[in-house]
């Protein structure tokens, strides 16, 4: 899919239909909202008593979390790498 053209998608998560639209593939926006929905249940597995609107903030602040953990890492990755290649 070129960078231009948009795609509509039907996914559901968490017991939800939502349409998205973007220039991803229709199996990347699955697979995104696949991981939402089980990190969602994950959350509300062990917090029974969350709204839907508490719940979507924590599984946001979790992935976030997740995100930037792996961005660190990566940093340092690419520095090892860098040092490696300067020797």
């Amino acid at each position: 899919m070129s960078e231009h053209e948009k795609s509509r998608l039907t996914v559901e998560i968490h017991n939800k239909t939502y349409t998205i639209i973007g220039s991803e593939s229709p199996s990347h926006v699955r697979l995104v909202a696949s991981l939402v929905d089980q990190k969602m249940n994950e959350i509300q597995d062990s917090n029974r008593h969350l709204d839907t609107a508490k719940l979507a903030v924590l599984t946001a602040v979790n992935t976030m979390s997740d995100y930037l953990k792996l961005k660190e890492d990566y940093a340092t990755l690419l520095g090892s790498l860098n040092k490696k290649e300067d020797k």
